[in-house]
């Protein structure tokens, strides 16, 4: 059996040493911002979105790292943007990130904005690299990806996900409302990160359509364990005080039902993300162990 601990921290590595290697060097005039999306992104964090990039490609089995490294690094560029702008004094206004101070309190609110600004624009000037003359795909493939990213981070997305939660604050919510949060505040990226890796390994439609079945339940049962981690888990461990939902009053699946049956929500979730995969070989054991993995985890 892999030993998804292990796959990992290989590609974690393989992955962050791209992250780097992409962006402008931290004293690249103006240097203050450069330092600031470095220090952002140095934060760590598992890579969770690139990894999936990675491993929805070889469920295919066609994965080649170094010509997708462009998409891996602009998923996880979106997704540091999106953190040091959900930081912010105006939004959830976290004075840490995974230990650190967050970038507002480390370079003050109009540097992170910026720096979050910088880090998405960044992104997508790096996908066209994954067209010739720098890349090999295919130029309409690589359009059809940015259109699926911009969606997925955009008001239909991400950033509508967002809008809702705020919205939903201190106020009484059903689980439709919480349902359209996850799914698109946390859920949309990590769908198009596995669809779009899918994509450049050449899936079909219908190995996309398994794909996108699996992306939804992953998505929601990251966010409701994410959730219930807030409430019961390591401070250390997380790099954050936890109790902030219940403090802001956020809209949870274990806010409205409780942490047990949110717990088998997410159990739930996760069972149907391995059932999707039936269709694939071995070369979609990536997938299945990720799947269970979030559901064990404790970061």
């Amino acid at each position: 059996m892999m030993n998804i601990q292990q796959y990992l921290q290989d590609r974690k590595k393989m992955v962050e040493e791209a992250l780097f290697k992409h962006l402008p060097p931290p004293n690249t005039y103006p240097a203050v911002i450069h330092e600031a999306m470095h220090y952002s992104l140095a934060a760590g964090g598992k890579r969770l979105r690139p990894i999936l990039v990675l491993a929805s490609a070889e469920a295919i089995g066609h994965c080649d790292p170094a010509a997708m490294a462009p998409l891996y690094c602009a998923v996880e560029y979106i997704h540091t943007y999106s953190l040091i702008h959900d930081d912010l004094p105006a939004m959830d206004d976290d004075d840490f990130r995974r230990g650190k101070p967050s970038c507002h309190k480390a370079f003050g609110e109009g540097i992170a904005i910026l720096a979050g600004d910088a880090l998405l624009t960044y992104a997508f000037e790096l996908l066209t690299h994954l067209a010739p003359p720098e890349g090999v795909f295919p130029e309409e493939l690589v359009v059809r990806i940015i259109k699926d990213i911009s969606c997925s981070i955009g008001t239909t997305g991400l950033i509508g996900g967002q809008v809702v939660d705020l919205q939903s604050e201190a106020v009484r919510v059903d689980l439709d409302t919480i349902t359209y949060i996850h799914r698109h505040k946390t859920g949309a990226l990590f769908k198009t990160c596995i669809l779009s890796g899918a994509r450049l390994a050449g899936a079909t439609e219908k190995e996309l359509e398994h794909l996108a079945n699996y992306a939804d339940a992953f998505g929601m049962a990251f966010q409701i364990i994410d959730d219930i981690l807030d409430i019961e888990g390591d401070p250390a461990l997380l790099g954050k005080p936890t109790g902030s939902d219940a403090k802001k009053q956020k809209a949870t699946y274990p806010g409205l039902m409780g942490i047990e049956a949110a717990r088998a929500k997410a159990e739930d979730c996760i069972s149907q993300a391995v059932r999707a995969l039936e269709s694939f070989g071995e070369q979609a054991e990536a997938l299945r162990q990720l799947a269970v993995y979030i559901g064990q985890r404790e970061i």
